[in-house]
């Protein structure tokens, strides 16, 4: 008798040993992102926890092997929970590493634009102005002549520091 196989049987059966570990591979990646998130982004995402306990273990630790070993048995402990979990968890990271990027790219143009005020003067100052009319002129007028005197009698950048502070916070409101 010949054994015929119907491809709807096959659909049916589990993943290849392919789809498994292409799997496993994305909740291992998914857990180093876990590691490296920093406590207060771990605090709002729906962790179980175990895998809590076993990032938190993974943190502590600092030798590359141990470490390494560390990530693989957290990824094997997410391994174990449901689908619709670590979809939620996958979602937060996503959402934090979107956050990270903007702040990054708001305390870069505002470097940016910290330089060009220092540098161009007035015509750097009109700029700003009119890419930002709401900003408050007097106060970041003010800074601005500060720490252009830091900067010529070469003392600590404290007031540089304070318009980057007020400028990120410009970025960030606009």
């Amino acid at each position: 008798m010949t054994d015929v196989t119907d491809s709807d049987s096959r659909e049916d059966a589990s993943p290849s040993r392919t789809q498994q570990r292409r799997a496993a591979l994305s909740i291992f990646e998914l857990a180093e992102r876990l590691v490296a998130l920093k406590p207060a982004e771990l605090q709002t995402m729906p962790i179980p926890d175990a895998v809590r306990e076993q990032i938190a273990q993974a943190q502590a630790i600092r030798t590359h092997i141990a470490h390494k070993r560390q990530v693989q048995f957290l990824a094997k402990t997410m391994r174990r929970e449901d689908d619709d979990t670590l979809a939620a968890i996958r979602t937060q990271v996503e959402h934090a590493k979107g956050a990270s990027r903007q702040e990054t790219a708001i305390l870069h143009l505002a470097e940016t634009w910290r330089e060009r005020l220092l540098a161009d003067g007035d015509d750097g100052f009109t700029a700003w102005l009119h890419a930002f009319p709401d900003a408050d002129r007097q106060r970041l007028r003010q800074l601005v002549r500060n720490a252009r005197e830091e900067r010529a009698k070469a003392k600590p950048p404290r007031t540089q520091r304070e318009l980057l502070r007020a400028l990120r916070a410009a970025l960030g409101d606009a």
